[in-house]
């Protein structure tokens, strides 16, 4: 596991918002990627991979599917890493939280490490997880608290509230860890917070279309929010890696902001820009509107992170949804 390059590596789910910079800076590295979608004939999914510098010499697309057991063994196959990144991502209603969230999250990451324990050149495998998994375990989250990687959310609070994609993430990540101990594999997690920054994929995700939202005049949950740069997640992954020391889990936050400061400072990015900015009520049990719970950096300071300024962030994502036909300001 050098910082060279020229190996081989595997990343799951890589049409995503996450996935797609994972690839693009593994590339830049000098990587073989081996990166699966569902449809690799889908241009929808493909299109933006297959045209990143270095993809046509060392970027290969395999099909696989989260709930088709030895569906990933093909693209694990010959890999020293294994980037997981395969997960539904929903923080609205669902009509069937366990076909729709729960399944995909915790069958699909076992099937992935089912494959991994397969093939002994798969020296590490990179869950990418999520500080849903890290900050709901019924500790009140006051403005003098500072969340950690010692944190795990309670599955049986995120169920009683209903909190499905906390949950799917709470319960992926601990099947991960159960099976990885059990099988001796070489796992380390990676857990962001709210993930914005440019897109590289032709359609909006999530976190961004709430940016979207805001600079429109859509209801966006008064809330406090937990940024981290999309960038800074695909490097801190690929150090992850890379870092042999690297282990356990690595909470990853750069800036927290409440919706109303988020919105000043884009308004102060685009002074001439009307940007309505509409609050909706809250949901205390997730995001405070009051409390700024503050997350650690410090272990993720160890990969060697130089986290993005927020105001770069937004930024970026801002002349990104433009580019891309999302906003037209």
């Amino acid at each position: 596991m050098s910082g060279a390059g020229k190996g081989v590596v595997c990343v799951t789910g890589a049409s995503g918002y996450i996935a797609s910079w994972l690839v693009k800076l593994l590339l830049q590295r000098g990587y073989i990627v081996k990166g699966t979608v569902r449809d690799p004939n889908d241009p929808k999914k493909t299109e933006h991979l297959l045209s990143l510098e270095g993809a046509k010499e060392r970027l290969h697309l395999f099909k696989a599917d989260l709930l088709d057991e030895g569906s990933f063994d093909p693209a694990v196959d010959g890999c020293e890493c294994v980037f997981h990144t395969a997960s539904p991502v929903s923080f609205s209603s669902v009509n069937d939280p366990q076909a729709e969230l729960i399944d995909p999250a915790v069958k699909g990451t076992l099937n992935v490490l089912k494959s991994c324990a397969k093939f002994p050149t798969v020296k590490r495998v990179v869950l990418t997880s999520s500080l849903a998994s890290v900050m709901m375990n019924g500790k009140p989250l006051t403005p003098d608290v500072v969340v950690d990687e010692t944190w795990y959310s309670d599955p049986l609070i995120a169920e009683k509230h209903k909190l499905w994609y906390i949950l799917s993430k709470t319960l992926a990540e601990e099947a991960a860890w159960k099976f990885a101990e059990g099988n001796r594999i070489d796992l380390v997690s990676i857990n962001p917070g709210f993930v914005i920054g440019p897109l590289l994929q032709p359609t909006i995700n999530l976190t961004v279309e709430m940016i979207q939202n805001l600079i429109t005049g859509k209801a966006v949950p008064a809330s406090n929010y937990r940024f981290i740069d999309v960038r800074d997640v695909a490097a801190a992954h690929i150090q992850a890696f890379e870092i042999l020391s690297a282990s356990g889990r690595y909470c990853l936050v750069s800036h927290v902001a409440n919706i109303s400061e988020t919105l000043e400072m884009i308004r102060q990015l685009y002074p001439t820009m009307y940007i309505p900015g509409r609050c909706e009520d809250d949901n205390p049990l997730l995001n405070p509107s009051g409390p700024q719970f503050q997350v650690s950096k410090e272990k993720a300071k160890s990969l060697g992170i130089s986290f993005h300024p927020l105001e770069v962030t937004l930024k970026d994502t801002i002349e990104s949804l433009k580019e891309k036909g999302f906003l037209n300001i």
